[in-house]
């Protein structure tokens, strides 16, 4: 009977410790949504095999046009963190707001963005582009998307604390090999012919500003913009201006505007990619894509 008795009250102690104890085991993982790739990139690097990312926006996908269907709007409800870039994707913006707002990493709050340019056409009621409309491409400048690992790691370790310095260490690593590009950037587009970027849209002033390049873009900042005539002819004036040899366009849009310009002035057309997204079935990463840029810059430039 004695043993019984104790045996009885071990199995009772054992539950009334198991049901006290609300605290996330160590063998959890801290379930993470991530608004489109990049930012997906960094919380993978980051979090390392203590998080679990889910990017909203499928492979091939426009992250401006995200939509949301009602299993990812629950995905965000339940998420422990959302790694977003407000105005950048207003459904998700909207989701937040109604079901979130208190676990959300906006990673402008970091890392400021930046105006894009404003078209003006002799004529035009409107620009362009929106006067004063802010540049959400901040990824693309190796040097703030390192601030913004170290933002995600700051809310990885209030989110899980136990593997707070691992969170750290991975986005000081991250942040080194982050250095490690821009140097290549800044010494790879040093020596240069020409310093004019003819792109299809304008997602690349952050890149620009961080290498002193000037950005000549067709459209602005939203891709799905087509170019008016004006806009056409202007461009087509500075590309042959600054003896341009290529028109860059992007993986995951049309290339047809640029290959109509490439004809007009003689040029060819190679791909710059924003990284917004990768492409279906692709084995890149971050860094590869950046590199791929890099090469194909040095090519269009002129450089040595």
């Amino acid at each position: 009977m004695l043993k019984r008795a104790l045996l009885g009250a071990t199995l009772a102690l054992a539950t009334l410790t198991a049901c006290g104890n609300d605290a996330p085991s160590n063998t959890e993982k801290v379930d993470v949504v991530a608004g489109f790739y990049p930012l997906q990139f960094v919380t993978e690097r980051v979090g390392g095999p203590h998080v679990a990312v889910t990017n909203l926006v499928q492979p091939g996908a426009e992250p401006h046009d995200l939509e949301l269907k009602p299993s990812q709007i629950a995905q965000v409800s339940s998420a422990d963190l959302i790694v977003y870039l407000k105005t950048f994707q207003p459904e998700l913006d909207k989701a937040i707001d109604q079901n979130a707002a208190g676990k959300a990493f906006d990673v402008t709050t970091v890392s400021p963005l930046i105006k894009g340019e404003a078209h003006h056409h002799e004529g035009d009621e409107e620009p362009a582009s929106e006067e004063g409309a802010l540049d959400p491409h901040l990824w693309l400048d190796p040097t703030r998307l390192a601030t913004v690992s170290d933002g995600i790691a700051a809310k990885l370790s209030t989110a899980d604390p136990a593997h707070a310095a691992e969170y750290t260490a991975n986005a000081a690593t991250l942040r080194a090999e982050l250095s490690k590009l821009d140097e290549e950037f800044t010494a790879g587009l040093k020596t240069c012919e020409r310093r004019e970027i003819v792109t299809s849209h304008e997602a690349f002033g952050y890149l620009a500003d961080r290498y002193n390049l000037e950005q000549i873009g067709l459209t602005g900042l939203t891709p799905e913009e087509e170019p008016t005539p004006q806009r056409l002819a202007e461009v087509a004036a500075e590309a042959k201006e600054h003896a341009a040899t290529t028109i860059f366009f992007e993986t995951l849009v049309s290339p047809r505007v640029a290959e109509t310009l490439a004809k007009e002035v003689g040029a060819k057309t190679a791909v710059l990619d924003p990284l917004e997204g990768l492409e279906a079935g692709s084995t890149e990463d971050y860094f590869s894509v950046m590199r791929a840029n890099l090469k194909a810059l040095r090519e269009a430039l002129g450089c040595s």
